[in-house]
Protein backbone atom coordinates (compact mmCIF):
# COMPACT_ATOMS: atom_id res chain seq x y z
CA UNK A 1 0.00 0.00 0.00
CA UNK A 2 0.78 3.57 -0.49
CA UNK A 3 1.79 5.61 1.96
CA UNK A 4 -2.05 7.73 1.50
CA UNK A 5 -3.76 4.66 0.77
CA UNK A 6 -2.43 3.58 4.59
CA UNK A 7 -3.51 6.90 6.17
CA UNK A 8 -7.15 6.70 4.26
CA UNK A 9 -7.14 3.08 6.00
CA UNK A 10 -6.93 4.69 9.07
CA UNK A 11 -8.87 7.37 8.70
CA UNK A 12 -12.08 4.90 7.72
CA UNK A 13 -11.54 2.45 10.44
CA UNK A 14 -9.04 3.59 13.17
CA UNK A 15 -10.17 6.28 16.16
CA UNK A 16 -8.30 9.67 15.78
CA UNK A 17 -7.28 9.98 19.33
CA UNK A 18 -3.48 10.06 18.63
CA UNK A 19 -1.87 13.14 16.68
CA UNK A 20 0.01 11.44 14.06
CA UNK A 21 2.82 12.44 11.82
CA UNK A 22 2.71 11.95 8.14
CA UNK A 23 4.93 8.86 8.05
CA UNK A 24 3.88 4.92 7.53
CA UNK A 25 6.74 2.85 8.72
CA UNK A 26 7.41 -0.26 7.30
CA UNK A 27 11.09 -1.35 9.33
CA UNK A 28 12.76 -0.41 11.91
CA UNK A 29 16.20 -1.52 12.77
CA UNK A 30 18.47 -1.26 15.34
CA UNK A 31 18.71 3.31 15.45
CA UNK A 32 16.82 3.94 12.42
CA UNK A 33 13.14 3.63 10.79
CA UNK A 34 12.25 3.19 7.10
CA UNK A 35 9.24 4.61 5.64
CA UNK A 36 7.08 3.77 3.13
CA UNK A 37 8.90 6.25 0.66
CA UNK A 38 11.96 4.79 1.29
CA UNK A 39 12.93 7.01 3.62
CA UNK A 40 15.68 6.54 6.14
CA UNK A 41 14.73 8.12 9.91
CA UNK A 42 17.85 8.24 12.62
CA UNK A 43 15.60 7.50 15.55
CA UNK A 44 16.25 9.46 18.77
CA UNK A 45 12.88 8.79 20.26
CA UNK A 46 12.83 4.85 19.63
CA UNK A 47 8.82 3.52 20.23
CA UNK A 48 8.43 6.46 22.82
CA UNK A 49 10.74 5.04 24.90
CA UNK A 50 10.12 1.46 24.49
CA UNK A 51 12.86 0.12 22.06
CA UNK A 52 15.66 0.76 24.15
CA UNK A 53 18.25 -1.48 23.10
CA UNK A 54 17.36 -0.96 19.42
CA UNK A 55 14.65 -1.84 16.81
CA UNK A 56 14.15 -5.41 16.30
CA UNK A 57 17.03 -6.43 18.20
CA UNK A 58 18.66 -9.79 17.21
CA UNK A 59 18.35 -11.38 20.20
CA UNK A 60 14.96 -9.95 20.94
CA UNK A 61 13.71 -11.39 17.34
CA UNK A 62 15.25 -14.80 17.82
CA UNK A 63 13.37 -15.22 21.52
CA UNK A 64 10.32 -14.23 20.64
CA UNK A 65 10.63 -16.87 17.36
CA UNK A 66 11.63 -19.48 19.48
CA UNK A 67 8.95 -19.19 22.10
CA UNK A 68 6.30 -18.35 19.19
CA UNK A 69 6.67 -22.16 17.96
CA UNK A 70 6.37 -23.36 21.72
CA UNK A 71 3.56 -21.58 23.55
CA UNK A 72 2.30 -18.38 23.28
CA UNK A 73 0.31 -18.05 26.01
CA UNK A 74 -1.20 -19.87 28.70
CA UNK A 75 -3.49 -18.43 31.46
CA UNK A 76 -2.26 -17.83 35.00
CA UNK A 77 -3.47 -20.45 36.80
CA UNK A 78 -0.75 -22.18 35.81
CA UNK A 79 3.11 -21.37 36.03
CA UNK A 80 5.25 -20.80 33.35
CA UNK A 81 9.20 -20.99 32.85
CA UNK A 82 9.64 -17.51 30.85
CA UNK A 83 7.64 -15.59 33.73
CA UNK A 84 9.18 -17.17 36.43
CA UNK A 85 12.61 -16.79 35.19
CA UNK A 86 11.96 -13.00 34.34
CA UNK A 87 11.05 -12.52 38.06
CA UNK A 88 14.20 -13.77 39.43
CA UNK A 89 16.26 -11.41 36.60
CA UNK A 90 14.33 -8.21 37.53
CA UNK A 91 14.82 -9.01 41.67
CA UNK A 92 18.47 -10.24 41.00
CA UNK A 93 18.95 -6.41 39.17
CA UNK A 94 16.61 -4.17 41.66
CA UNK A 95 15.88 -4.66 45.44
CA UNK A 96 15.42 -8.15 45.36
CA UNK A 97 11.50 -7.69 45.17
CA UNK A 98 8.46 -9.88 43.92
CA UNK A 99 6.69 -9.03 40.78
CA UNK A 100 3.67 -8.75 39.27
CA UNK A 101 3.07 -8.89 35.21
CA UNK A 102 0.85 -6.77 33.28
CA UNK A 103 1.06 -5.10 29.90
CA UNK A 104 1.84 -1.54 30.48
CA UNK A 105 3.05 1.43 32.70
CA UNK A 106 -0.76 2.32 33.53
CA UNK A 107 -1.67 -0.66 34.41
CA UNK A 108 1.97 -1.11 36.73
CA UNK A 109 1.02 2.10 38.08
CA UNK A 110 -2.52 0.75 38.70
CA UNK A 111 -1.50 -2.19 40.71
CA UNK A 112 1.11 -0.56 42.66
CA UNK A 113 -1.89 1.78 43.59
CA UNK A 114 -4.20 -0.54 44.76
CA UNK A 115 -0.84 -2.65 46.24
CA UNK A 116 -0.56 0.27 48.55
CA UNK A 117 -3.99 0.65 49.62
CA UNK A 118 -4.21 -3.18 50.91
CA UNK A 119 -0.76 -2.84 52.83
CA UNK A 120 -1.55 0.38 54.77
CA UNK A 121 -4.18 0.96 57.12
CA UNK A 122 -7.78 1.28 56.49
CA UNK A 123 -8.04 4.66 57.34
CA UNK A 124 -4.96 5.71 55.21
CA UNK A 125 -6.52 6.28 51.73
CA UNK A 126 -4.60 9.06 50.24
CA UNK A 127 -1.91 9.49 47.70
CA UNK A 128 0.74 12.02 46.56
CA UNK A 129 2.02 12.78 43.42
CA UNK A 130 4.11 15.70 41.85
CA UNK A 131 2.83 18.19 39.86
CA UNK A 132 4.15 17.79 36.06
CA UNK A 133 3.91 14.01 36.87
CA UNK A 134 2.33 11.12 34.09
CA UNK A 135 1.49 7.79 35.30
CA UNK A 136 -1.03 6.56 32.69
CA UNK A 137 -4.32 7.55 31.53
CA UNK A 138 -6.66 4.86 33.79
CA UNK A 139 -8.72 6.02 35.81
CA UNK A 140 -6.52 6.27 38.88
CA UNK A 141 -3.38 7.09 36.74
CA UNK A 142 -4.59 9.84 34.98
CA UNK A 143 -5.79 11.18 38.83
CA UNK A 144 -2.49 10.50 39.94
CA UNK A 145 -1.15 12.75 36.90
CA UNK A 146 -1.06 15.87 38.12
CA UNK A 147 -1.38 18.20 34.97
CA UNK A 148 -4.57 19.48 34.80
CA UNK A 149 -4.66 18.72 30.84
CA UNK A 150 -5.39 15.42 30.95
CA UNK A 151 -7.90 15.67 33.71
CA UNK A 152 -10.36 18.06 30.97
CA UNK A 153 -13.20 15.84 30.24
CA UNK A 154 -13.15 13.63 33.16
CA UNK A 155 -14.01 15.57 35.91
CA UNK A 156 -14.53 14.50 38.81
CA UNK A 157 -11.76 12.22 39.39
CA UNK A 158 -10.89 10.08 42.10
CA UNK A 159 -11.33 11.10 45.52
CA UNK A 160 -7.84 11.02 48.05
CA UNK A 161 -4.89 12.62 45.25
CA UNK A 162 -2.59 15.31 46.66
CA UNK A 163 -0.20 17.13 44.39
CA UNK A 164 2.76 19.24 45.29
CA UNK A 165 5.41 20.87 43.13
CA UNK A 166 8.20 18.30 41.70
CA UNK A 167 11.67 18.93 44.52
CA UNK A 168 9.58 20.54 46.84
CA UNK A 169 10.73 19.30 50.18
CA UNK A 170 8.93 21.81 52.07
CA UNK A 171 5.94 21.65 49.76
CA UNK A 172 6.17 17.54 50.27
CA UNK A 173 6.09 17.87 54.07
CA UNK A 174 3.72 20.12 54.56
CA UNK A 175 1.54 17.69 52.65
CA UNK A 176 2.43 14.58 54.76
CA UNK A 177 -0.31 13.22 57.02
CA UNK A 178 -1.14 9.84 59.07
CA UNK A 179 -3.88 9.50 56.13
CA UNK A 180 -0.98 9.29 53.38
CA UNK A 181 -0.93 5.63 52.05
CA UNK A 182 1.35 6.14 49.84
CA UNK A 183 4.00 8.85 47.59
CA UNK A 184 4.24 8.26 43.95
CA UNK A 185 7.01 9.83 42.25
CA UNK A 186 8.86 9.74 39.15
CA UNK A 187 13.18 9.84 39.89
CA UNK A 188 13.33 11.44 36.63
CA UNK A 189 9.87 13.06 35.14
CA UNK A 190 9.74 12.19 31.23
CA UNK A 191 6.23 13.11 29.86
CA UNK A 192 7.10 16.51 32.39
CA UNK A 193 10.10 17.92 30.63
CA UNK A 194 12.96 15.59 31.83
CA UNK A 195 13.17 16.79 35.31
CA UNK A 196 15.57 15.06 37.84
CA UNK A 197 14.48 14.35 40.96
CA UNK A 198 17.24 15.89 43.91
CA UNK A 199 18.67 13.08 46.85
CA UNK A 200 17.24 15.54 49.12
CA UNK A 201 13.89 15.30 47.90
CA UNK A 202 13.80 11.44 47.22
CA UNK A 203 15.51 11.01 51.07
CA UNK A 204 12.99 13.25 52.39
CA UNK A 205 10.38 11.05 51.02
CA UNK A 206 11.70 7.67 52.41
CA UNK A 207 11.87 9.56 55.29
CA UNK A 208 8.38 10.46 55.53
CA UNK A 209 7.16 7.22 54.17
CA UNK A 210 8.93 5.26 57.41
CA UNK A 211 7.63 8.00 59.67
CA UNK A 212 3.95 7.46 58.92
CA UNK A 213 3.81 3.96 57.56
CA UNK A 214 3.58 4.82 54.28
CA UNK A 215 4.70 2.96 51.09
CA UNK A 216 7.03 5.00 48.71
CA UNK A 217 6.35 4.11 44.58
CA UNK A 218 9.04 4.91 42.12
CA UNK A 219 7.64 5.35 38.53
CA UNK A 220 10.30 3.44 36.59
CA UNK A 221 8.56 3.18 33.59
CA UNK A 222 10.02 5.32 31.54
CA UNK A 223 13.84 5.28 33.95
CA UNK A 224 13.84 1.81 33.95
CA UNK A 225 15.48 -1.16 32.48
CA UNK A 226 19.00 0.77 32.07
CA UNK A 227 18.28 4.08 29.99
CA UNK A 228 20.45 5.97 32.88
CA UNK A 229 23.25 3.68 32.72
CA UNK A 230 21.79 2.20 35.76
CA UNK A 231 19.33 -0.93 35.72
CA UNK A 232 17.04 1.96 37.75
CA UNK A 233 17.08 5.22 37.52
CA UNK A 234 16.73 5.52 41.75
CA UNK A 235 20.22 3.33 41.78
CA UNK A 236 22.13 6.58 41.53
CA UNK A 237 20.51 7.95 44.90
CA UNK A 238 21.04 6.09 48.22
CA UNK A 239 17.33 5.37 48.70
CA UNK A 240 15.35 2.18 47.79
CA UNK A 241 11.92 2.40 47.44
CA UNK A 242 9.46 0.07 48.88
CA UNK A 243 7.59 -0.50 45.29
CA UNK A 244 8.66 0.31 41.54
CA UNK A 245 7.19 0.02 38.09
CA UNK A 246 8.56 -0.41 34.47
CA UNK A 247 7.32 -0.95 31.48
CA UNK A 248 8.22 0.40 27.69
CA UNK A 249 12.26 -0.76 27.66
CA UNK A 250 11.46 -4.21 29.68
CA UNK A 251 9.77 -6.09 26.63
CA UNK A 252 12.04 -4.63 23.87
CA UNK A 253 9.24 -3.47 21.78
CA UNK A 254 6.80 -6.51 23.09
CA UNK A 255 3.55 -4.93 25.58
CA UNK A 256 4.83 -5.82 28.70
CA UNK A 257 4.67 -3.81 32.35
CA UNK A 258 5.87 -5.15 35.86
CA UNK A 259 5.57 -3.98 39.47
CA UNK A 260 8.19 -5.29 41.95
CA UNK A 261 7.17 -4.98 45.51
CA UNK A 262 9.24 -5.64 48.59
CA UNK A 263 8.23 -9.24 49.81
CA UNK A 264 6.16 -8.50 52.87
CA UNK A 265 3.96 -5.68 50.82
CA UNK A 266 3.94 -8.13 47.84
CA UNK A 267 1.87 -10.77 50.26
CA UNK A 268 -1.15 -8.63 50.30
CA UNK A 269 -1.65 -9.07 47.03
CA UNK A 270 -3.65 -12.58 47.70
CA UNK A 271 -5.91 -14.06 44.81
CA UNK A 272 -8.78 -12.40 43.66
CA UNK A 273 -7.55 -9.08 44.49
CA UNK A 274 -5.78 -8.26 41.38
CA UNK A 275 -5.53 -10.09 37.90
CA UNK A 276 -4.11 -9.17 34.34
CA UNK A 277 -5.19 -11.83 31.74
CA UNK A 278 -2.31 -11.33 29.40
CA UNK A 279 0.16 -10.39 32.28
CA UNK A 280 3.10 -12.37 31.98
CA UNK A 281 2.28 -13.96 28.68
CA UNK A 282 5.28 -15.91 27.88
CA UNK A 283 6.18 -14.22 24.31
CA UNK A 284 6.57 -10.91 26.00
CA UNK A 285 8.71 -12.77 29.20
CA UNK A 286 10.97 -14.33 26.62
CA UNK A 287 11.28 -10.79 25.48
CA UNK A 288 11.96 -9.24 28.57
CA UNK A 289 14.32 -11.92 29.13
CA UNK A 290 16.43 -11.51 26.26
CA UNK A 291 16.44 -7.81 26.56
CA UNK A 292 18.13 -8.46 29.90
CA UNK A 293 20.64 -10.88 28.64
CA UNK A 294 21.55 -7.93 25.43
CA UNK A 295 22.38 -5.54 28.10
CA UNK A 296 24.75 -7.43 30.26
CA UNK A 297 26.15 -8.97 27.35
CA UNK A 298 27.01 -6.12 25.09
CA UNK A 299 27.53 -3.76 28.18
CA UNK A 300 24.94 -1.28 26.82
CA UNK A 301 24.89 0.29 31.00
CA UNK A 302 28.49 1.47 30.50
CA UNK A 303 27.43 2.56 26.86
CA UNK A 304 24.72 4.49 27.75
CA UNK A 305 26.37 6.25 30.60
CA UNK A 306 29.56 7.20 27.95
CA UNK A 307 27.54 7.88 25.07
CA UNK A 308 24.91 9.62 27.40
CA UNK A 309 27.66 11.93 28.53
CA UNK A 310 29.09 12.66 25.35
CA UNK A 311 25.98 13.70 24.19
CA UNK A 312 24.89 15.92 26.99
CA UNK A 313 28.65 17.33 26.27
CA UNK A 314 27.84 17.75 22.47
CA UNK A 315 24.57 19.81 22.98
CA UNK A 316 25.58 22.06 25.81
CA UNK A 317 28.03 22.99 23.09
CA UNK A 318 25.38 24.53 21.11
CA UNK A 319 24.64 27.08 23.69
CA UNK A 320 26.95 29.38 22.73
CA UNK A 321 25.91 29.92 19.01
CA UNK A 322 22.28 28.40 19.49
CA UNK A 323 20.10 31.01 21.78
CA UNK A 324 17.39 29.30 21.73
CA UNK A 325 18.54 26.91 24.27
CA UNK A 326 18.53 27.79 27.78
CA UNK A 327 20.34 24.25 29.28
CA UNK A 328 20.18 20.77 28.79
CA UNK A 329 19.55 18.46 31.67
CA UNK A 330 19.31 14.86 31.84
CA UNK A 331 21.14 11.31 33.19
CA UNK A 332 22.44 8.89 30.94
CA UNK A 333 20.48 8.90 27.70
CA UNK A 334 17.32 10.52 28.92
CA UNK A 335 18.07 13.74 27.72
CA UNK A 336 16.12 17.53 27.90
CA UNK A 337 17.08 20.93 25.46
CA UNK A 338 14.97 23.61 27.56
CA UNK A 339 14.27 25.88 24.72
CA UNK A 340 13.38 29.76 25.39
CA UNK A 341 10.61 29.36 22.52
CA UNK A 342 8.24 26.25 21.13
CA UNK A 343 10.25 23.01 20.24
CA UNK A 344 7.16 21.35 17.80
CA UNK A 345 8.54 23.66 14.81
CA UNK A 346 12.07 22.46 15.40
CA UNK A 347 11.45 18.77 15.65
CA UNK A 348 9.12 18.87 12.32
CA UNK A 349 12.43 20.12 10.60
CA UNK A 350 14.28 17.47 12.07
CA UNK A 351 12.26 14.91 11.07
CA UNK A 352 12.31 16.24 7.68
CA UNK A 353 15.64 15.81 7.64
CA UNK A 354 15.72 12.45 8.86
CA UNK A 355 15.92 12.57 12.40
CA UNK A 356 13.59 12.01 15.24
CA UNK A 357 12.77 13.78 17.92
CA UNK A 358 10.24 15.09 20.21
CA UNK A 359 8.95 17.95 22.44
CA UNK A 360 7.39 17.59 25.41
CA UNK A 361 5.87 20.84 27.70
CA UNK A 362 6.26 23.31 24.66
CA UNK A 363 9.95 24.30 24.86
CA UNK A 364 11.71 20.46 25.82
CA UNK A 365 12.85 18.38 23.68
CA UNK A 366 14.02 15.03 24.49
CA UNK A 367 16.72 13.04 23.06
CA UNK A 368 16.47 9.74 24.33
CA UNK A 369 18.28 7.20 21.88
CA UNK A 370 18.51 3.67 22.37
CA UNK A 371 20.98 2.40 24.61
CA UNK A 372 23.36 0.52 21.65
CA UNK A 373 23.47 4.33 20.38
CA UNK A 374 27.08 5.27 19.46
CA UNK A 375 29.03 8.72 19.35
CA UNK A 376 28.47 8.63 15.73
CA UNK A 377 24.92 8.21 16.03
CA UNK A 378 24.97 11.55 18.56
CA UNK A 379 27.07 13.51 15.87
CA UNK A 380 24.59 12.92 12.95
CA UNK A 381 21.99 13.67 15.29
CA UNK A 382 23.14 17.07 16.50
CA UNK A 383 24.77 17.97 12.99
CA UNK A 384 20.81 17.77 11.48
CA UNK A 385 19.17 19.43 14.87
CA UNK A 386 21.96 22.26 14.64
CA UNK A 387 21.27 22.78 11.21
CA UNK A 388 17.85 23.21 11.92
CA UNK A 389 18.47 25.05 14.98
CA UNK A 390 20.65 27.52 12.65
CA UNK A 391 17.36 27.98 9.99
CA UNK A 392 15.22 28.87 12.86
Amino acid sequence: MTTQETIALFDKYVIANYGRLNRVIVKGQGCYLYDAEGNEILDMFPGWAVSGIGHCHPRVVEAIQKQAAVLLHIDNTFYSEPQGRLGQLLSERAFGGKTFFCNSGAEANEAALKLARLHTAREKYKFITAEGSFHGRTFATVTATAQPKYHEGFLPLLPGFVYVPYNDVAALKAAFTDEVCAVMVEPIQGEGGINVATPEYLRTIRQLCDEHGAVMILDEVQTGMGRTGKWFAYQHYDVEPDIITMAKALGGGMAIGAMMARAQIAACLKPGKHASTFGGNCIACAAGIAVIEAIEEEQLLEQATRVGQYAQQRLRGLKASRPVIDHVRGIGLMIGVQLTSGGAPIVNRCLEKGLRINCTHDTVIRFMPAMIATESHIDRAIEIFDGVLAES
